[in-house]
Order: C-alpha cells, then structure tokens, then sequence
C-alpha cells in the first residue's frame, strides 16, 4: 500500500513536470505573440475575454496567464480594469486541457514520447520546442492512466475506500479540491486526478464537479502569490481572480446534481463528464459576469480601497 501511495505522488510529479514541459514548448512557440495581443488589449473587457481565453488555450495555464497578467500590472503595461475580461477568459481557456486529457489516447503516450525525442535532436529551435511540448504531452497522458491505475488499487484498500467515499458529501471534495490545489499550485492537475479517480469508479461525478470547483478556487494561491510587492493594482487583479472563483464556486454548489445529470446526458464517459462540466460552469459564470465587468472592477476597488 505505501508503494501505492508513493507512486501515486510520483505521477503527480509526473503530472507537473509534464505541464511543465508543455508550457515551456509554447512559450517558446508563441509567448511573445501573445504578449503583444496582451499589451495591445483595449479597454473593452469582451476584448480581454477572448484574448484571455485563446492565450490560457495556448499556454495550457490560468495560472501562468495570471502570473503573466500581474506582471504587466505590475509594469503598467495593464491597468486593473483591463485584467477583468483576461480573468473570465483564462477561467475557459484552462478547460481546452481537461477535454484533452479527457480523449481516449493514452496508448499515444509512447508515440509522443518517442517523436519528441526525435525532434528534440533536430538543431531548429521551433522543432526542438515542438519535441518539448509533445514530450510533456507524452508525461501527461502516462500521469494519468497512472492515475486510474493507482486510485483502482487503493480503492480496494479499506482505509482509502473509506477516505474516497467521503468524496460523495460535497463539502469535503469541495475542500479537498480547495486544499491540494493549493499545494500543487494547478487546478488542472487537481482536476485531471479527480478524472482519473473517476474513470476507476473511486469517486461518483458529483464528488468530481465539487473538487474541480475547489481546484478552481485553490489555483488563486498562485495569482496571489505572484501580487506579493506589485503595488496596489498587481494587489487589486489577484483579489478580484480570488473573488470571481470564490463566488462563482459558492454559487454553483446548489447545481452540481442537475449538472452532472445534463453531463450524463452529453456523454456515457464518466471523465469526458468531468471535462464537459468544467467547460459548463467556467463558461456560463464568465458569461454572466462579463457584461457587469465594470461594475465587478468597481465592487473590488471600493473593497480593498
């Protein structure tokens, strides 16, 4: 049982590492472009929603758009007002992820691995970030069928079936979902165990909507974080990341059973059930918050004066 648990946190490394890498090879394709779009931003939030949105899509990480968005508060680039759209975005982008890791193409993982290691020995630097990138895809794909491997095995142990079954109350697969993204700092990698928790029937899909709601919350650590000594907008834009997951969180507890019925309904793959119903929920409290994205801006400056 304790090499269980061991490589069940080896495939979180594993996991994180993977995103690691996959970040890495899009920067390396992409972050300058998307910098420029980011600076060219106007002040219309629907604007900075769907630069948001494709940017989080591209990097594979809410988390390191915020960083990235604080940055540029932090250098005046942005000012408070222009980051609410970003935020709404990067809330859906993060979610293009989770339908991938949702496919059926783990047996891929070979594939990927071994193509980017050929490209990695190529000497043109866009073709070595492309053996970056599918390789870190590769890591991911192997972290998760590691995943369902580890959670079939330590469901039959009587302490953690007994740990998983209370992942069926709500409040707790909602802290728990708050607490380790809060420690691996990925909302995505919290998310992306909870599917795999679910595709070996350790976890039922309304325990899965709850911990990915708390990832959603969990990730603002690092926002927060990285607003640490940015002055007082850098401060403003991590509050208001803080406030939008926080609410919309709250919010959505009441609807997780009608939503994970209508998830059931989109699909007979209970972890493409997980993926569709982050999907659902990011894009319809973005869209609820997006036309009052003044007000909201308004709300967190008379807050946090």
């Amino acid at each position: 049982m304790v090499i269980t648990v061991l490589l069940f946190f080896l495939f979180i490394g594993c996991f994180l590492l993977g995103m690691m890498w996959v970040r890495q090879g899009l920067a390396a394709l992409s972050e300058q472009k998307m910098k420029r779009w980011m600076e060219n931003i106007t002040n219309r939030p629907v604007n900075g929603f769907m630069i948001g949105t494709l940017v989080t899509a591209v990097l594979q990480s809410s988390s390191a758009v915020m960083v990235m968005t604080i940055g540029m508060v932090s250098a005046g680039i942005l000012s408070f007002s222009q980051t609410i759209g970003i935020i709404l975005g990067t809330n859906i982008g993060t979610t293009v992820t989770l339908e991938l890791l949702a496919l059926p193409i783990t047996n891929l993982t070979y594939v990927l691995v071994g193509g980017s290691i050929v490209l990695k020995m190529s000497r043109r630097t866009w073709v070595s970030s492309l053996g970056t990138l599918l390789f870190g895809l590769g890591m991911i794909f192997a972290a998760m069928t590691g995943f369902e491997w580890t959670a079939s095995l330590l469901f039959q142990q009587p302490f953690f079936s007994g740990l998983f079954k209370q992942m069926d109350h709500i409040s707790i697969a909602f802290l728990v979902g708050i607490v380790f993204t809060s420690l691996i700092q990925s909302s995505t990698a919290m998310t992306g165990i909870a599917i795999g928790f679910l595709n070996a029937e350790a976890i039922t899909l309304e325990g899965g909507i709850s911990i990915m709601l708390g990832a959603n919350i969990g990730t603002c650590v690092t926002a927060w974080l990285a607003s640490i000594g940015g002055g007082r907008e850098a401060k403003l834009t991590a509050y208001a990341h803080i406030w939008l997951n926080v609410i919309g969180g709250m919010a959505a507890i009441p609807f997780i059973e009608p939503l994970s019925v209508l998830c059931q309904i989109l699909s007979d793959t209970s972890g493409t059930q997980l993926a569709h119903a982050s999907v659902l929920y990011n894009l319809i409290s973005s869209l609820i918050v997006l036309p009052f994205s003044i007000q909201f801006g308004q709300f967190i400056e008379r807050i946090h004066k």
